[in-house]
């Protein structure tokens, strides 16, 4: 991993006025996706380096999606009736710095990891029937030791009303030397298994992040990609179309097309609702229905994942768009400024 003062010095950047930003939210990142980028600025460089505006934007939440409040045991998320997110892991492959997750980044000394308790979790999910789907995330599950990997998959595979089992990942994508023929072959013992990768950006699918998700596919893996939308990244049409391509060329789904978290301190990386609409109303019939996802807005709360569907929109005014959400409870997501004319036109258009 590179330190922030390298990579400061590699990259001739003045690092006094980001190191409160990587104090409070520490910077993470492999030589790997370092190799990425090609020019300050590019669309690699901003996902991962730290920007002032992530301490002094006040907008948004520490815990957007109210994992905390939600958790039933440590690290366990119960939202939806059937399903759990367990977070395994609190390392990841780099810091996104749009990150849901961010107030839970550890400063990373490089200290052995303390393995978790599996118990309280296990516990939970075994006392109730009705959850037959559990999602390994973090962190990022792929980077937990293989052995410790090993024995969460085997214990939930013994629960018998477990039925699916889902990993979230961005190693992959991120760190593809990480995904070894050995750890594909352990992974394949615990069908049905499913991995989302996180792929934002075209430049990011390389003959190495190719060759993982081939490892991972020939085991007997259904691949899917949870894209974040973000401001200057991948806001548009070209950049979406070229990328949901180059993901089925890989045996890797679009899944989601997200739009971002309503995160502190990530204002700058958001884009108009509106925004996404279009881009996929544009990409409609222009590229494969296998390789257009689901838009997809992750309600403030816990409320839940929501398709931008019209039926799903009750109201919209210069403040919010009132939603039904999958329990038909309202709930409101602010928007941004002058946004809701454009809101409006494109669900008129779908």
């Amino acid at each position: 991993m590179l330190s922030f003062d390298d990579f400061a010095q590699k990259w001739s950047i003045d690092s006094a006025p980001l190191e409160p930003v990587a104090a409070r939210y520490p910077f993470r990142l492999n030589g790997y996706f370092e190799g990425l980028i090609t020019t300050r600025e590019d669309p690699i460089w901003k996902q991962v380096v730290p920007d002032t505006r992530e301490i002094s934007d006040l907008s948004g939440f520490e815990d957007p999606l109210a994992e905390e409040e939600l958790s039933v045991a440590p690290n366990l998320v119960h939202r939806y009736p059937n399903r759990v997110l367990w977070l395994v892991n609190d390392r990841c492959a780099l810091h996104c710095r749009f990150c849901t997750r961010k107030r839970r980044w550890p400063d990373d000394d490089g200290s052995p990891q303390t393995p978790p308790d599996l118990k309280p979790a296990l516990d939970y999910i075994a006392r109730r029937e009705q959850i037959v789907d559990v999602l390994l995330s973090g962190g990022d599950p792929l980077l937990l030791p293989e052995e410790l990997l090993d024995e969460i998959l085997r214990k939930l595979r013994e629960i018998r009303h477990v039925q699916v089992i889902r990993i979230g990942s961005r190693v992959p994508c991120a760190m593809p030397g990480a995904v070894s023929q050995r750890l594909a072959r352990m992974l394949s013992k615990f069908h049905p298994l499913y991995i989302n990768i996180h792929f934002n950006h075209p430049a990011e699918i390389t003959e190495a992040s190719a060759r993982a998700c081939s490892t991972l596919a020939k085991a007997g893996i259904p691949l899917g990609s949870q894209t974040v939308l973000l401001r200057g990244v991948n806001d548009s049409q070209e950049i979406l179309a070229e990328l949901f391509h180059r993901l089925l060329a890989i045996r890797v789904r679009p899944y989601y097309l997200m739009q971002m978290d309503l995160t502190a301190g990530t204002a700058h990386f958001r884009t108009p609702l509106g925004t996404g609409l279009k881009i996929l109303r544009m990409l409609r019939n222009r590229i494969s229905g296998l390789a257009m996802p689901q838009f997809v807005v992750d309600l403030p709360g816990g409320r839940g994942k929501l398709p931008l569907l019209p039926n799903m929109i009750r109201e919209i005014n210069d403040r919010q768009m009132i939603v039904r959400n999958y329990t038909g409870h309202s709930c409101a997501y602010p928007l941004l400024r002058g946004e809701a004319e454009e809101l409006k036109v494109e669900m008129a258009r779908l």
